[in-house]
């Protein structure tokens, strides 16, 4: 690279005043400096739309209080604000996270006073101290983001998972060595709750990596079902063989629940699998099914039963488990309170739906920085992970809001959207944002924003990209 100093070029901006030639090929290209406002989140405009349109930063104002009462303090609200926007941004660490105070757009956009710095958002993330000043303040959330759901005929599916975060380097309040996919790891245990068919977290709470998957799954499912907004009628309550205890689904029995949950392959149910259990055939090649009522030790009463059993030469990857005693098969085994009316292999069925929950996790994991944020203290990691996972909750209501049927991931809408550039100016004393934009493509922006603003979610048809 070369500096040149001496040559200018009129159809640059004056507060250019140097030029780094770089050769490129057979071609050498100037490269200048502008004193001009360009942002390269330009695009995150229409996501700041969103935020407006739904009021979500008075809520956040409502939800979190004021904050310190210096005149300089960022309100809590405005850090909370700054925080998920980055974290839609592609953040993954606090640093990162005040990387972003340098884009001359973003507190313009989200109407906030700044973007925290490291020391800001590590305050703000400190003050929370413990499970009730936790609870107080993100449970409106969650409320929040169910009440943009609308009522579903046949109700909602809810499903309960566990996920394990390591940091196998950290000291931080929570992380313990426990039982991992990868071996014993040091983590944390979450809890989370899904609403299958919109894909939208229903609750998080955070545990210690030692924690068993049903462990306070109780309190959490009461939780859930206080926050529940009139119009969510739930049709199911799905989960995996960790779930599968007594106390628990004693709860989901007395509140009226039907549940589809993955009983645990113990002695007894193997016992059941190795008698002359009589095997019904399938329209699924390969698969068939079984059912009795069985009462598992420390139950308080027998309960339908549906065994799945899989031909493993006829299947190219087949689910269950697989025992030595019965070879040539894989095994799975469902707990229902569904009516016997419901056919065995429609019950598995259903249940596999439960996949797109466990999708969720994979991109809570993968864009939303899940296991990357980790405090010094536990509560204050909770309340950093709930506000990740509500940017994830944001970033699906904001394509139910635009009215696109088919979801798409957030590292595309990163790579398509957001991160088109803009420059910022006052045209007549108004702030203005001018993005980036093929001429060819403006009028699907134009779409986008008309659909946004207006009074009527939905009620302008875009397509899901331009062109």
């Amino acid at each position: 690279m070369k500096i040149d100093n001496k040559h200018a070029d009129e159809s640059v901006p004056q507060s250019v005043t140097e030029f780094i030639k770089l050769q490129t090929g057979q071609e050498s290209i100037q490269i200048g400096f502008t004193d001009q406002k360009v942002s390269g989140y330009g695009g995150l405009s229409a996501f700041a739309g969103f935020l407006h349109w739904h009021r979500l930063p008075q809520r956040l104002a409502e939800w979190m209080g004021p904050g310190p009462k210096s005149g300089r303090a960022i309100p809590y609200a405005d850090v909370a604000l700054g925080f998920c926007t980055a974290i839609l941004a592609g953040a993954e660490k606090l640093a990162q996270v005040a990387y972003l105070r340098r884009d001359v757009l973003l507190p313009s956009l989200l109407a906030i006073k700044r973007v925290g710095s490291q020391s800001t958002l590590t305050g703000y993330f400190q003050h929370f101290q413990g499970a009730a000043q936790n609870l107080r303040t993100f449970r409106p959330m969650w409320r929040w983001c169910q009440d943009r759901l609308a009522p579903r005929p046949g109700g909602y599916t809810l499903d309960l998972d566990s996920t394990q975060l390591l940091h196998e380097e950290g000291h931080q309040e929570g992380v313990r060595t426990w039982h991992t996919p990868r071996g014993l790891k040091r983590c944390l245990h979450p809890l989370l709750a899904v609403m299958a068919e919109a894909k939208l977290v229903a609750g998080f709470w955070l545990r210690a990596g030692h924690a068993i998957s049903d462990n306070n799954v109780v309190a959490f499912t009461l939780d859930l079902l206080d926050q529940l907004p009139r119009q969510v009628r739930l049709r199911l309550v799905r989960a995996d063989s960790g779930f599968c205890h007594e106390e628990w689904l004693r709860l989901l029995e007395v509140q009226g629940l039907d549940y589809i949950v993955v009983a645990r392959l113990l002695r007894p149910i193997q016992r059941l699998l190795k008698r002359e259990t009589i095997w019904q055939g399938t329209e699924v090649p390969g698969t068939e099914v079984a059912e009795v009522m069985h009462e598992e030790k420390g139950w308080s009463t027998a309960r339908r039963l549906v065994l799945i059993r899989h031909r493993i030469e006829e299947k190219e990857r087949p689910t269950g488990k697989r025992l030595l005693d019965c070879p040539g098969y894989a095994y799975e085994a469902l707990v229902t309170h569904v009516a016997e009316t419901v056919r065995p292999i429609e019950l598995w069925r259903d249940y596999n739906g439960r996949a797109g929950s466990e999708n969720v996790i994979k991109d809570l994991d993968e864009y939303f920085a899940i296991p990357k944020l980790c405090l010094k203290k536990f509560w204050s990691t909770e309340a950093a992970l709930s506000l990740a996972v509500l940017t994830y909750n944001l970033c699906v209501l904001f394509q139910r809001h635009v009215g696109w049927q088919e979801r798409v991931r957030a590292g595309t809408l990163r790579f398509r959207l957001f991160t088109t550039g803009g420059i910022l100016s006052k045209t007549g004393g108004v702030t203005t944002v001018r993005l980036s934009v093929p001429e060819s493509e403006r009028a699907w922006w134009r779409a986008l924003f008309e659909n946004i603003i207006s009074p009527f979610p939905n009620c302008n048809s875009v397509s899901l990209w331009p062109g």
